[in-house]
């Protein structure tokens, strides 16, 4: 039954309705036939602290147009949502809370009471993103939602970690890691980012003991010098031979180090000797174990200098201390000279912290062992990245990683399940909580730290779908068939599923990486808050309907690219809304028949030649849609799907069909209304995984048998529906018009005033076919197929399907005209010239591919013909 269309286009009025309504239906969920191929995506899980913003709209609206074509392309699809607990963000969040509204810290609340005060604070807010996911038009099965502190996922995560503890690929030591002195806790790797900072090398004497002679080292971080344990030379410097194995005296502090010699010294670096902090350095730690040396930890958790070893510093923040003990080497005489530069700083990925590398504690995977397979999978072939450059991004990575550091100082998150027995010293990693020492028969007391948010995350392809059972999901749904996601986080996320799905599952997660890139805003500057050029997608959605935001962001996308977002592209897109819902409206204005009469196709001896034209480009661009979408060129799609709707079908075949629409009661009528029908019906269903609201609304109240649109069949390729004659005529006529339109704009003649066309062509057939139609377009009165024409009483026109002649003198500057011929004929010569140069390049015959040459020659034969038919128009003025 149909709907009524209301007169403008509010998407305010229909878009919560009609994503209620498919939620009731049930359509999110995948259809249970097991004869259909499977389709499934796991959603990239927004931290559960977050508002949606312009990266979720475009992950979102990507993952949303491939699954919902795939459904239409009658696969079983299958999108699981969920949310990440995102360990640091969420914590901060609730500590921020306590402290400004209650005046509280964790440490007040204790450990149990402040994760009951996370876990209110999760249930309370952690729906909010996906709400806002709903208002975008997601279609994902919510049924199947998830979270990465559910107990299914806990008990993945439980079995993941003791499984790998117990193969000696999970183990717990003493190194250097990355520390957060703001968030207090470890840092993998992948969570810091580096970014280039002005500093000094400050460059400082080290007495030899007993000796007048000194070493000179350069450091950027002096308040290290704290912790020196050695001075390392290389080996073959034959500088610093007789010093090997001789002691220093280290200045402000007075202990007595080493020199060493070790190969990780560069002998053409500075001077060649380098100071040994093995506590606070991953290069120095790693000398210190070859040469046996102590580490000696200076720094707090805050970043503070410690008492044990700081003396006159001690407690002050690292960088107070560093310009003290600037200040004291230089009054020492140790301080030799300062020299400015600019270096690389690791800084914490969520807070921005300068981070401080420092030995400790911690929990580590072994990566050799899981990286391998890792890179052979996406090596062979058997993961693709869209597009293939970022392959290139990922095995760099995979193949300099480092062991793993998995543990966090934080109360929320998943807590690592090893229990220690003070009692005897026995450690036990279990799935099952241990309270009772297995050796001894004494407590046991649970490991207080918890593991990085991104160990869950690794398992998401396979958690979601119910492992570590045998599921009916695990067996149907994976691997999943492709992962959409930005590049920004192919370290943290993409490479550790991969991984984890080989090593637990004993596949692939996933067949495809499909990475975008970044919004930014209109100048190409990264939105941010200090920029205030932030885009809230929420209110573009309130403002311009959810469609609008959907198809700005996916227009003009690339793979891999960063878009930008403009008012422009927003306004474009409403634009276009606009101007579908308006065609949409005049065909439906016009159905007077009922939808069974309406939803006949015609046959082919009923169709017009601008019917023909329509439905066989039509069928050309399904073709070209699909190929497209199965390459991820999602913005080329949608290019070309907006191209066919406004210009040929609104612009032309609308007004090309209006006259036999209006002709009501007769076969011509009804035939031009069926394949409007045919064309915008189509139409709608291409766009539908792009626009869906919209296009559902109209597809409600068109003729149509089926419930919905968005369980409709998305269109395809039909040869027979292939009309290459016409097709080619049609257009030539709609060239011929255009340029008859052009012409007559430019001499301000109104479109009522009528004017004889003759036509001199090798074209005769077509336009004796589709003269009507250039007739009704272009104000002919009477259209005239002629040999030759000798009048000079008329305006000329050159086309590349002939020379077409208006008789209006009495309305043309023939003066005005022949400047305007001579000036297209140069034109039109310099192109011949560039085109023959081009193409007398041997080098570029030779190198270019053969389509381009081909393209080439093709418009030097269209610059030819359009040269003789200039000539001829100038020959008729004279």
């Amino acid at each position: 039954m149909r709907e009524e269309l209301a007169k403008n286009y509010n998407p305010s009025e229909f878009e919560d309705r009609i994503y209620s309504r498919w939620c009731e239906r049930g359509y999110f969920a995948p259809d249970p036939d097991k004869s259909k191929p499977a389709f499934s995506i796991v959603i990239p899980p927004p931290n559960v602290t977050g508002q949606l913003h312009m990266g979720h709209a475009l992950d979102q609206t990507l993952q949303d147009i491939l699954i919902r074509t795939k459904r239409m392309q009658g696969f079983s699809t299958l999108w699981i949502p969920g949310t990440d607990h995102a360990g640091i963000a969420t914590q901060i969040k609730v500590e921020e809370s306590l402290r400004v509204n209650e005046g509280l810290t964790r440490y007040d609340l204790g450990r149990e009471r402040f994760l009951d005060r996370v876990w209110d604070w999760k249930n309370q807010y952690g729906g909010r993103i996906i709400n806002q996911l709903k208002k975008l038009g997601s279609s994902c099965d919510w049924s199947r939602e998830r979270f990465t502190m559910d107990e299914g996922c806990s008990r993945a995560v439980k079995e993941v970690f003791v499984n790998l503890y117990n193969k000696g690929l999970i183990y717990r030591g003493f190194r250097i890691i990355n520390w957060c002195p703001n968030c207090r806790t470890a840092l993998s790797d992948a969570e810091v980012e580096y970014t280039e900072q002005a500093g000094n090398f400050w460059h400082i004497r080290y007495p030899v003991k007993d000796s007048d002679e000194f070493v000179t080292v350069a450091t950027t971080r002096p308040e290290t010098m704290l912790g020196d344990t050695a001075v390392a030379v290389h080996p073959e410097d034959e500088r610093y031979a007789h010093l090997v194995g001789k002691m220093l005296v280290l200045p402000l502090v007075g202990r007595e180090i080493p020199v060493v010699a070790d190969e990780y010294v560069e002998r053409d670096f500075g001077t060649g000797c380098v100071k040994i902090t093995p506590a606070h350095d991953p290069n120095d730690f790693e000398v210190g174990k070859r040469h046996d040396l102590a580490v000696i930890k200076v720094m707090n958790d805050d970043a503070t200098i410690n008492e044990e070893f700081g003396g006159k510093y001690a407690g002050m923040d690292r960088f107070a201390a560093r310009r003290e003990i600037v200040k004291d080497l230089e009054a020492g005489g140790y301080l030799v000279k300062i020299e400015p530069c600019s270096h690389n700083v690791g800084t914490c990925y969520r807070c921005k912290t300068t981070v401080e590398p420092i030995t400790s504690d911690q929990w580590f995977v072994k990566m050799a062992p899981l990286a391998a397979p890792a890179l052979e999978a996406v090596r062979s072939g058997d993961i693709k990245f869209e597009p293939e450059r970022f392959t290139k991004t990922y095995t760099n990575w995979m193949e300099n990683c480092h062991d793993w550091c998995i543990s966090r100082q934080l109360w929320w998150g998943h807590r690592i399940p090893a229990y220690y027995c003070d009692a005897c010293g026995h450690m036990e990693v279990s799935k099952e909580d241990v309270t009772v020492c297995p050796e001894c028969g004494a407590p046991t007391r649970h490991e207080e730290d918890v593991l990085d948010t991104w160990f869950s995350s690794a398992l998401w392809p396979f958690s979601t779908m119910g492992w570590p059972d045998k599921t009916e999901d695990l067996e149907r749904y994976y691997p999943t068939s492709v992962l959409v996601t930005g590049y920004d986080i192919i370290f943290f996320w993409v490479s550790r599923m991969i991984f984890s799905g080989l090593e637990h599952m004993g596949k692939k997660p996933f067949s495809t990486v499909f990475i975008h890139g970044l919004v930014r805003d209109a100048q190409g500057r990264k939105m941010s808050k200090s920029l205030g050029n932030g885009i809230d997608p929420l209110k573009i959605i309130e403002q311009y309907g959810a469609d609008a935001l959907r198809f700005a962001l996916a227009t003009g996308n690339a793979p891999g690219n960063d878009m930008r977002f403009s008012d422009e592209k927003i306004e474009s897109a409403r634009n276009f809304a606009n101007k579908l819902w308006n065609a949409s409206r005049f065909v439906l204005m016009n159905l007077t028949e009922s939808d069974e009469e309406l939803l006949k196709m015609p046959s082919e001896s009923e169709l017009a030649i601008e019917d023909k034209w329509i439905i066989s480009s039509f069928n050309k661009l399904a073709k070209r849609v699909n190929e497209n979408v199965d390459n991820y060129e999602i913005g080329v799609a949608l290019g070309e799907i907006y191209s066919f709707t406004w210009d040929m079908f609104c612009d032309w075949y609308i007004e090309m069909a209006k006259s036999r629409t209006f002709a009501e009661g007769t076969p011509e009528a009804l035939t031009a209304k069926r394949v409007l029908v045919y064309v915008l019906t189509g139409i709608l269903k291409l766009l539908h995984p792009y626009m869906p609201f919209i296009t559902e609304e109209i597809y409600q109240a068109l003729p149509h048998t089926g419930e919905s649109i968005m369980i409709e069949s998305y269109p395809t390729y039909d040869e027979s529906l292939s009309y290459p004659t016409e097709e080619a005529e049609v257009e030539r006529i709609i060239g011929c018009i255009s340029a008859i339109r052009a012409r007559r704009a430019e001499m301000n003649i109104a479109p009522s005033k009528k004017a004889k066309l003759f036509v001199v062509t090798k074209y005769k057939n077509t336009f004796v076919s589709a003269g009507k139609i250039l007739e009704k377009l272009a104000s002919v009165s009477e259209l005239n197929i002629v040999d030759s024409y000798d009048s000079d009483d008329a305006v000329s026109i050159a086309t590349d399907s002939g020379n077409l002649y208006i008789p209006l003198a009495e309305v043309v500057d023939f003066e005005k005209e022949r400047a305007r011929l001579t000036a297209e004929y140069e034109k039109n010569e310099g192109e011949i010239s560039r085109i023959e140069k081009k193409l007398s390049n041997e080098g570029f015959v030779a190198k270019a591919p053969a389509a381009v040459v081909e393209g080439e020659r093709a418009k030097l034969s269209k610059y030819l013909a359009t040269r003789e038919a200039l000539k001829d128009a100038l020959a008729k003025l004279k």
